[in-house]
């Protein structure tokens, strides 16, 4: 058989008419009207064909039935009144065909009523009254021969069964739902269809709920559910389970009605045996999941992965593929099954993600499918070339995926045994190009922007942690997989002076980019605060004061912990944020008890009381953010509590597996951060001594004489000379240039003495470029340079602190 798109286009309209004639006379009313409708998605191209007549008694034109996606996607509606002005009931009054562009749609009075813009609409009056609509997918509107084919269907469709009162349609049964309590109000017919006897009915929908098909539950849910709600009709075909354990076919259809007048919101619809209504499995059925699980597909994986679910089972298919189009060569995002073996010997030979070997260009009736945008069909022994060929030996359906009147991709789907194409299948394959078309395009603009927030996500966040002296630090990130949104979760390691080193965590309220970037503005605060050699609470309390100034209207939770690496000893500030939790080496874990500041950004006047920490070899101290220990499932309480005990039954000795064990079961609906450290204590701790300088005369003699002191207690023979000019010098210049305090601190570790002198002003030393033979000073910073192994500055409390760093030769001998 031919390619359908290729066929001409004059052919599409007597084709159509050979499928009306092919359809059974003796049909129930309703299953032919479902029959010609589906002939409109096929031969007329439309993503959905709708059937309106006259409720005399409503004054209004009511839907009978509809074929495609779910119209509300489109915005059509239950009924339209007779006088009103809508395209539907414009052409009953007039008997005049609509034929409507997207420009068209746009320029009426309810335009801003319509859920999506790029779409064209038909009505075609129907001879006995009413009205057949159909929407296509493209903006420029239906062409000359689709509209004969839309003619013809009309003229096809003999006038149903009054839409309400009638016996066109069959009995439902009535219900009243009240979404947010799920109490149910529910007459005898409905309760014959669950198979829920009225005596032992308790009234809450969850008892109907319970007898759904696993598989459909989850659009059942999106109906009923109050969390998933929009005003306006619902219409949805489900399977329950019998007593006999057979599934049977039910079709609901409702409306909400919004909450008012101290009434909650309610649902209100009837319920009826859809196997009633159709012989066979409804394919409407499958659209409306593919719909549903389209809407909320995030990746073109997840596009492709509903694609293969609502295509290859259904239809038998022994393969199906699903690729892009990116300017002239298609890149292949799912092959169903996975396995190479199961795709051509071509396919197989250039293995890898893009299409194997040649661009659309070489796989000319590929192209001429793309070209032409309708789905091409092939039966057994078609003539393609072979990298299409051996996709489908029994059958191969080629689906252009439209979008927004280009071509976003194309599905293939493959049988191996000889395969027959029917009508029904046809306008299954057709609706399903549609839909998946849009959300290819949306997933890949989804895709995108993720990867662009992930990498801004990555660029907020330490790149890696630093080494630390006596212990070892872990840090993980995990990202909400709800929606597309930059988290404000954040974490940190700062190293500080003396081995102290402090550990971060926080939380910014909000999930966008000002979050975000609160969040970086937050991290930097706080590693600048902590370098200037403030306490915990003053770091805390500045960047408290920060946030406040800057008027952000948002606010920020951390947990601040200072821990002096040498003695085990931390101090630790929480500003609204979750405490740290303690696993000591004996397997045992403790929540510290501690007094919490309110976040930050809420008061500009707040106390921030630090708390002490014990920590022997072996403790790790845990912190994270509420997204790993609350949900909406699970309590604050319960989720430190969990936490602690996986946290004790954990082997320390390899955090980055801790982390990961800890994270498996993380609520993906709120980002996480977590942050580890094991403190094993320093094995050779610096020794220290430190000395206040007397401002006399001869104070540098007597920082010189407190030095000599020092080395020799230390057994430190060799570099003296080098080492007490270092401390002339610096202590010298602290004295020359700036007032109040200063202060002399040594200390040893390994082979290498740091000199440091600490004074009260922040002005940092600078070297001269150049110093001539009459300069009186300068040379200082000159000489510290040209003898140490290494200097430099730094903040320390409102002032700052000079340091130097001799390497010895010999290992230091104690000394008297």
């Amino acid at each position: 058989m031919g390619s359908e798109g290729a066929a001409a286009r004059g052919s599409r309209t007597l084709r159509a008419e050979l499928a009306l004639k092919a359809l059974v006379a003796d049909l129930e009313p309703g299953e032919r009207l479902r029959r010609v409708l589906e002939q409109g998605l096929v031969f007329a191209g439309a993503a959905l064909t709708a059937a309106y007549t006259p409720d005399g008694a409503a004054d209004t034109l009511s839907l009978v039935d509809s074929a495609g996606v779910p119209r509300t996607l489109y915005g059509l509606r239950e009924s339209y009144p007779l006088p009103g002005a809508s395209p539907v009931a414009d052409a009953h009054r007039t008997g005049q065909p609509l034929w409507l562009t997207a420009r068209d749609l746009g320029a009426r009075a309810d335009a801003h009523r319509l859920p999506v813009r790029d779409f064209s609409l038909a009505a075609v009056p129907l001879g006995a009254g009413g009205c057949l609509v159909a929407v296509g997918d493209g903006p420029d509107g239906f062409d000359d021969e689709q509209r004969s084919c839309l003619r013809l269907l009309a003229g096809a469709v003999a006038r149903p069964a009054p839409a309400r009162g009638g016996t066109g349609r069959p009995p439902g049964s009535s219900f009243s739902l009240a979404v947010g309590s799920g109490r149910i109000d529910v007459d005898d017919e409905t309760l014959d269809l669950f198979g829920v006897e009225r005596h032992g009915f308790d009234g809450r929908v969850e008892t109907l709920l319970a007898r759904t098909v696993p598989e459909d539950l989850p659009s059942l849910m999106s109906v009923v559910e109050a969390g998933h709600r929009s005003i306006g009709e619902r219409e949805l075909e489900f399977r329950i389970l019998q007593p006999s354990g057979e599934p049977k076919w039910l079709r609901l259809r409702g409306r909400l009605l919004p909450a008012g007048d101290g009434r909650p919101a309610r649902l209100v619809g009837t319920v009826a045996d859809a196997s009633k209504l159709r012989p066979a499995v409804s394919d409407v059925t499958r659209i409306q999941r593919l719909a549903a699980a389209l809407a909320t597909a995030g990746t073109v994986r997840d596009v492709g992965g509903a694609v293969v679910a609502a295509l290859r089972t259904p239809l038998g298919a022994d393969r199906v593929a699903l690729a892009e189009l990116e300017s002239d060569r298609l890149v292949v995002t799912v092959l169903d099954p996975p396995e190479p073996e199961a795709w051509p010997q071509l396919w197989r030979s250039e293995w890898r993600s893009e299409w194997p070997d040649a661009p659309v260009r070489a796989m000319p009736t590929l192209a001429a499918a793309l070209r032409e945008g309708r789905a091409a069909i092939w039966s057994v022994g078609a003539d393609l070339e072979p990298a299409l060929a051996e996709v489908g030996p029994g059958g191969l359906a080629v689906l252009p995926l439209p979008a927004g009147g280009s071509v976003a991709g194309v599905c293939l789907i493959g049988w191996d045994d000889p395969h027959d194409f029917g009508p029904d299948e046809r306008a299954l394959l057709t609706a399903v190009a549609g839909l998946a078309g849009q959300a290819l395009v949306r997933a890949h603009a989804f895709d995108a922007e993720h990867e662009l927030i992930s990498m801004l996500q990555r660029a907020l966040l330490p790149r890696r942690l630093p080494r630390l002296p006596g212990g070892e630090a872990v840090a993980r990130y995990l990202p909400t997989t709800a929606g597309l949104e930059l988290g404000g979760d954040w974490y940190d390691v700062i190293p500080l002076p003396d081995n102290h080193v402090a550990f971060v965590i926080g939380d910014v309220q909000g999930h966008n980019a000002g979050a975000a970037t609160l969040m970086g503005q937050m991290r930097t605060a706080l590693r600048a605060y902590a370098a200037e050699g403030h306490p915990p609470d003053v770091v805390v309390s500045h960047a408290n004061r920060l946030l406040v100034e800057m008027e952000s209207d948002l606010f920020a939770t951390c947990c601040y912990v200072d821990v002096d690496m040498e003695e085990g000893t931390a101090w630790s500030v929480r500003a609204g944020h979750l405490p740290p939790v303690l696993r000591h080496p004996d397997g045992s874990t403790e929540i510290p008890e501690s007094e919490g500041g309110p976040p930050l950004g809420v008061l500009t006047q707040a106390d921030f009381p630090m708390s002490p920490l014990a920590l022997r070899p072996g403790t790790v101290l845990a912190l994270t953010t509420d997204g790993l220990v609350e949900s909406a499932d699970l309590d604050i309480e319960d989720g430190l509590a969990r936490l602690s005990g996986e946290l004790s039954a954990a082997d320390p000795g390899h955090l980055g597996t801790v982390a990961d064990a800890l994270l498996a079961g993380a609520n993906r609906s709120d980002d996480v951060a977590l942050l580890l450290m094991r403190y094993d204590g320093m094995a050779v701790r610096p020794r220290r001594e430190s000395w206040t300088v007397w401002r006399v005369p001869e104070a540098v003699r007597h920082a010189r004489r407190f030095t000599l002191r020092a080395l020799r207690v230390w057994g430190v023979s060799e570099e003296r000379d080098t080492i007490l000019l270092v401390v002339s010098e610096l202590v010298t210049n602290a004295l020359v240039h700036t007032d109040g305090q200063v202060r002399l601190d040594l200390a040893l570790f390994h082979q290498r003495l740091r000199i440091a002198v600490a004074d009260a002003s922040p002005r940092t030393p600078v070297k001269p470029t150049s110093i001539g033979w009459e300069a009186t000073g300068g040379r200082g910073i000159l000489l510290v340079e040209a003898v140490s192994a290494t200097w430099g500055a730094l903040p320390v409390g409102g002032g700052k602190q000079v340091w130097a760093d001799i390497a010895l030769e010999g290992e230091p001998q104690a000394g008297g």
